[in-house]
C-alpha cells in the first residue's frame, strides 16, 4: 500500500538540489531568523494549514490514549505558542506526541490521567536538566537503528490499537493483547465505524495524488483536513449514530495530583517519557533542517515554496524548550509535548518563514477550542482513528530499512520493534542497545583469514578489523608458511590496533632475516596504530602512480610494514588464465601495468563507497552545477582542488584551457568540440556558473611565449592560435598586468596564464548562450588561478581601479576562511573589495612592488601579512 503524505501540497521537481560544487552563496541562519517575531503572509497561510491539521490529530491522539479529549487541544496550544517562542528550531511545530500514544495510554491504565499529568511535568522538569547540560547532540548519538526501531515499534502498536477503534471497538492494554483480539474483532463489528475508517484511509492515499488542475488545486487543502472533513459530511447523512467526539466542560477539566505509586516504577516512567518525547523533537527538528535546506535550494519559479533562509536548529535550545512546554502541559492537564514530523513538514510546505507560523497555529487552536466546540463534536472516532493509524503506518519508514538493511543493522532495528511491542518502549530501546554492542563486538572480533599459494608465492588475505582479538588467528595463519617464502599479505580492513600490528611486524621481520620477500597491502594502513615511519601517511587520500617511495622495495627496509597497491596480484587470482594479466606483482615490478593497478584498486577500495552514489546519478541523470573549463595538464586534479565529487562539475580539458571565440571557429571551420561542451552545459544542463582555471607552469602559454612557426599546420599549433589573444593582451599598453595575491607575477609566463584566463573569460561571454545567461542574472563567470607548486588555489575579482592601477586581481583562497558573499560584476567575474583598494588609494600597500616593478622581481613578500587576506580571501565556489 502506498504512504500517504497528509502535507503534501506540491511536486517540487528533482532536478534542483544543493551542490558543493555551485558557486551560489546559500544564505544561512540570519541574525534575525530565531529572535525576532514578525508575521508576514506566508506565516499567515502556513499557520492556518498547520492548525486545521493539528486539531484532528490532537483530537484522534487523545482518544488512542484514552485520555480526556481537552488534554489534546491543551497541548497542541502549549505546543504551538511555548515551544514556538522558546523553541531552538522556529519552523519545527509541537503537539501532543504520537511517539507516546503507546506509553501514555499504559501509564493512564496504571496511574490515572492526574498521575499521568505529574509524570509529563517531571519528564519535562528532566528535559530542562538535559538541555541545560547540553545533552542533545549526545541523545543523537544513539545509533539510528535504535532510534528508528523504537518509533517503528511504537508506530506499529499506535496502528494496532487504532484499527480496533475504526472497527468500531476499544484497543486493548498492550500491543501484544491488540494483535491477538483482532480477530475477535473482525468477527463482530458494525459496518458504519469500518466505512468511515475505510473512507478516511481513502483520502487520505489518493488526496494528494489528484489528476489535471483540479487535483492541483485540490491538493493545496491538507489531506488530513480533506479527509476529515469529508468523512464527517458522509457520516452525518450515512451514519448519524455513528461515535462521535463528545468533548467536557473545560470547568471539567482535570488537573495533576502528587503521584501515587512505587518512586521506582514512577520515576522509569518520568525517564521513558522523557527519552521519547526528546528523541522524537530532536529528529523532527533535523528533518526540518533538511526540509528547509532542499527549500532554499529550489529556485524561484519552480513551482514550490518560496525561497527562505536556511535555519539550522539550536538542539539544546528546542530541548529546553520542549522540557518548559512539557512542565506547563503536565501541569494544565495536557498530554505530553513533543515535536511533530507531520506538522512540521506541513508547516515547511505551507511556505512558513519565521516562528510566527507556529505560535499563530497554536492561537487558532486556543479560539477553535474556546468556540468551536459544537463544530468539533461533529467529528467520528472512526475517522480521527484512522488519521492516527495511517501516522503510526507512517512511523515505519520503508526508506530507514533499506538503510539500515544496507549497513547491516536490520537485526538492532528488527530487535528493537519486537522490544518496544512485546515488552515496552524503555526496555525496547535497552534491548536495542544489547543488540547493537553485541554485533559491534562480534564485527570487531570477526577477522577472517585465507591462505593461497600460486607459483610457490603465498597470498595472506585478512579480512576485518585487526584487533588484538584477531591476532591468535592471524598468526596461526602467518606461523604455518614455510620459513623464508615469498609472501603477500592483503589487509583488507579500516584498523589496525598496535597488537596487531606489531604480531606482524615481528613475523616479517624473521621471515626477511630467513631470506623471504615479504610484501604487505591493503587499506589498513587508512588507520593504523603504528609508528609514523611505517604509516607512510604521504600515500593518502590517494597513491601516485609514480615518483614515490612506496612502490620501491629497495626504498623499505626490514623493519618496516609497507603498504602498496596489489592491483596485478588479485586480477592473477581471480583470473589465473587470462593472457592480459600478468603473473608477477606490481610491488616487484612498479613501472609495469599501473592502469590496471589503479583500476583494481579503484575496484577494491574506492567503488563500495561511492556505487550508491553513482547509482543514484545514473538513475536521476547528472544534474552538475558547474562547468569547469581547465588545462589538460596531468598535475590538475580537478575534483581534488575542488573538493568536488560525481556529478558536481561538467568538466571541459584542453590544451591551455583555452575557449575559442565563436567568429573563430565559423570563419576556420575549426574545433567546435569547447563550444558544444559549453552550449550543452548552459542550455542543457542549465549550470550555474562557469569557472575558467588557469594553472603554474602550463606548457601552453611557454610555447606561445616562445613563438609560433610561420606556418602552423600541426593540430597543436592551430590549437594554440586561439591563445594568441592573450599574448597580445599581455603586451598591449591598454591592458594591466594582473596581479596575484599582492604582489606582480614572477615571470612571464605566470603573467600569461594569468592573463590568459582573464582572456579567456571574454570569449566565453561572446558564445551567445553564455551572454543571454549573464544579462539574466542566472549565471555566473568566475576565474581560478592554480598554482601548483605552492598547492593554492587563487581566484580572479575585480579591484577599484582609478585608472592607474591594476583591474585583475587574483586573491588567495585561505584555507579556513568562509565563503565570502560574491555577486557578479558587469563583466561577470567574481567582485570582491580588496583592503585598501578603491578610488585614489594605493591599490598594493606594503607589497614590495609597485605599478612600475618589473615582473620577475621577487614574490613581492612584505614585512608584514598580506593585506588583502584578511577582507578578500575567498573560497572556490566548487
Amino acid at each position: 500500500m502506498p504512504t500517504f503524505d497528509p502535507t503534501r501540497n506540491d511536486r517540487p521537481s528533482s532536478r534542483w538540489r544543493l551542490s558543493r560544487a555551485s558557486g551560489v552563496k546559500r544564505p544561512h541562519s540570519p541574525p534575525h531568523a530565531g529572535r525576532r517575531f514578525g508575521v508576514s503572509n506566508a506565516d499567515l497561510s502556513a499557520s492556518v494549514t498547520v492548525f486545521l491539521i493539528a486539531v484532528p490529530m490532537s483530537l484522534g491522539l487523545a482518544v488512542a490514549m484514552d485520555a480526556p479529549l481537552a488534554a489534546g487541544l491543551v497541548s497542541a496550544v502549549i505546543g504551538g505558542v511555548v515551544v514556538g517562542l522558546l523553541g531552538g528550531s522556529p519552523l519545527q511545530v509541537s503537539g501532543p506526541s504520537a511517539g507516546l500514544t503507546v506509553v501514555t495510554a499504559e501509564l493512564i491504565q496504571l496511574y490515572g490521567w492526574r498521575t499521568t499529568c505529574a509524570i509529563t511535568v517531571g519528564a519535562g522538569l528532566l528535559q530542562i536538566l538535559l538541555g541545560s547540560l547540553k545533552a542533545a547532540r549526545s541523545a543523537l548519538a544513539v545509533s539510528p537503528a535504535i532510534v528508528h526501531g523504537a518509533l517503528a515499534g511504537i508506530g506499529v502498536a499506535i496502528a494496532l490499537a487504532q484499527l480496533h477503534i475504526v472497527l468500531g471497538g476499544s484497543p486493548q492494554n498492550s500491543a501484544l493483547d491488540n494483535a491477538r483480539a483482532l480477530p475477535a474483532q473482525f468477527q463482530h463489528f458494525s459496518p458504519a465505524a469500518p466505512a468511515i475508517g475505510i473512507l478516511t484511509i481513502t483520502l487520505l492515499i489518493l488526496w494528494p495524488r489528484l489528476p489535471g488542475r483540479a487535483g492541483a488545486a485540490l491538493g493545496r487543502i491538507p489531506a488530513a483536513l480533506a479527509a476529515v472533513a469529508l468523512a464527517t459530511a458522509v457520516a452525518a447523512f450515512a451514519a448519524p449514530h455513528i461515535a462521535r467526539v463528545d468533548l467536557p466542560s473545560w470547568r471539567a477539566h482535570v488537573l495533576p495530583e502528587l503521584p501515587h505509586g512505587p518512586a521506582a516504577a514512577l520515576a522509569t516512567a518520568v525517564f521513558t517519557v522523557m527519552l521519547v518525547a526528546s528523541l522524537e523533537s530532536l529528529l523532527a527538528a533535523v528533518a526540518v533542517d533538511k526540509l528547509t535546506a532542499g527549500r532554499a535550494a529550489a529556485p524561484p519559479g519552480d513551482g514550490s515554496t518560496p525561497s527562505a533562509p536556511v535555519v539550522r536548529s539550536d538542539l539544546e535550545r528546542e530541548l529546553r524548550a520542549q522540557g518548559v512546554a512539557n512542565s506547563l502541559a503536565g501541569l494544565l492537564g495536557g498530554l505530553p509535548v513533543s515535536g511533530g514530523a507531520v506538522r512540521s513538514s506541513a508547516n515547511v510546505r505551507a511556505g512558513a518563514r519565521s516562528r510566527a507560523a507556529t505560535v499563530l497555529h497554536g492561537v487558532w487552536v486556543l479560539l477553535a477550542s474556546l468556540f468551536l466546540v459544537t463544530v468539533l463534536e461533529w467529528l467520528p472516532l472512526a475517522a480521527l482513528a484512522a488519521l492516527v493509524m495511517m501516522v503510526g503506518v507512517q512511523m515505519v519508514n520503508i526508506a530507514h530499512i533499506r538503510n539500515v538493511h544496507r549497513h547491516r543493522e536490520f537485526p538492532v532495528y528488527a530487535a528493537t520493534i519486537l522490544g518496544v511491542l512485546l515488552a515496552g518502549v524503555l526496555k525496547g530501546v535497552a534491548i536495542g542497545i544489547v543488540v547493537a554492542v553485541v554485533l559491534a563486538l562480534h564485527r570487531l572480533a570477526h577477522t577472517r583469514v585465507t591462505v593461497s599459494e600460486r607459483d610457490g608465492r603465498y597470498a595472506v588475505t585478512a579480512r576485518g578489523q585487526l584487533t588484538f582479538l584477531a591476532v591468535p588467528r592471524l598468526s596461526r595463519a602467518l606461523g604455518r608458511l614455510p620459513d623464508g617464502a615469498d609472501v603477500t599479505v592483503e589487509l583488507d580492513g579500516s584498523f589496525m590496533d598496535h597488537a596487531a600490528y606489531e604480531a606482524i611486524q615481528d613475523w616479517q621481520t624473521t621471515q626477511t632475516a630467513l631470506g623471504g620477500n615479504i610484501v604487505i597491502t591493503g587499506r589498513a594502513g587508512g588507520h593504523i596504530a603504528e609508528p609514523a615511519s611505517a604509516a607512510h601517511s604521504c600515500c593518502r587520500p590517494w597513491t601516485p602512480w609514480r615518483n614515490h617511495h612506496c612502490h620501491s622495495a629497495d626504498a623499505v627496509g626490514a623493519d618496516t610494514v609497507t603498504v602498496v597497491p596489489l592491483a596485478a596480484a588479485a586480477l592473477a587470482r581471480e583470473a589465473p588464465d587470462s593472457p592480459t594479466v600478468p603473473s608477477t606483482f606490481a610491488a616487484e615490478r612498479p613501472g609495469a601495468h599501473r592502469l590496471l593497478s589503479g583500476l583494481s584498486s579503484f575496484q577494491r577500495t574506492t567503488a563500495p563507497l561511492v556505487r550508491e552514489e553513482l547509482a543514484r546519478l545514473a538513475a536521476e541523470g547528472q544534474r552538475p552545477s558547474q562547468l569547469f573549463i581547465t588545462c589538460a595538464d596531468s598535475r590538475l586534479v580537478t575534483s581534488m582542488i575542488t573538493a568536488s565529487g560525481p556529478g558536481d562539475l561538467f568538466t571541459v580539458r584542453n590544451v591551455g584551457n583555452l575557449v575559442p571565440p565563436p567568429e573563430t571557429a565559423e570563419a576556420s571551420g575549426g574545433d567546435d568540440s569547447v563550444a558544444a561542451a559549453i552550449e550543452y552545459a548552459v542550455d542543457v544542463l542549465e549550470v550555474e556558473s562557469i569557472t575558467v582555471c588557469g594553472h603554474s607552469g602550463c606548457g601552453a602559454m611557454q610555447a606561445l611565449l616562445n613563438g609560433a612557426p610561420d606556418s602552423p599546420r600541426t593540430p597543436l599549433w592551430r590549437w594554440l592560435r586561439h591563445g594568441s589573444p592573450s599574448l597580445r593582451r599581455m603586451r598591449s599598453r591598454h591592458h594591466s598586468w594582473a596581479r596575484i595575491a599582492g604582489r606582480l607575477p614572477t615571470d612571464a609566463v605566470e603573467q600569461l596564464c594569468l592573463t590568459n584566463v582573464v582572456q579567456q573569460l571574454e570569449h566565453l561571454r561572446a558564445h551567445d548562450s553564455v551572454a543571454r545567461r549573464v544579462a539574466a542574472g542566472t549565471l555566473q563567470l568566475h576565474g581560478m588561478y592554480f598554482h601548483v607548486g605552492e598547492a593554492q588555489a587563487y581566484l580572479l575579482t575585480e579591484g577599484a581601479s582609478s585608472g592607474t592601477g591594476p583591474d585583475e586581481v587574483f586573491l588567495r583562497v585561505a584555507p579556513h576562511a568562509p565563503p565570502e558573499h560574491a555577486a557578479p560584476s558587469r563583466s561577470g567575474t567574481l567582485h570582491g573589495q580588496t583592503a585598501g583598494s578603491g578610488p585614489g588609494s594605493a591599490p598594493w600597500p606594503d607589497s614590495g612592488t609597485g605599478p612600475g616593478a618589473a615582473p620577475g622581481g621577487g614574490h613581492g613578500k612584505s614585512s608584514r601579512s598580506d593585506p588583502l587576506q584578511p577582507a578578500s580571501d575567498a573560497s572556490v565556489g566548487a
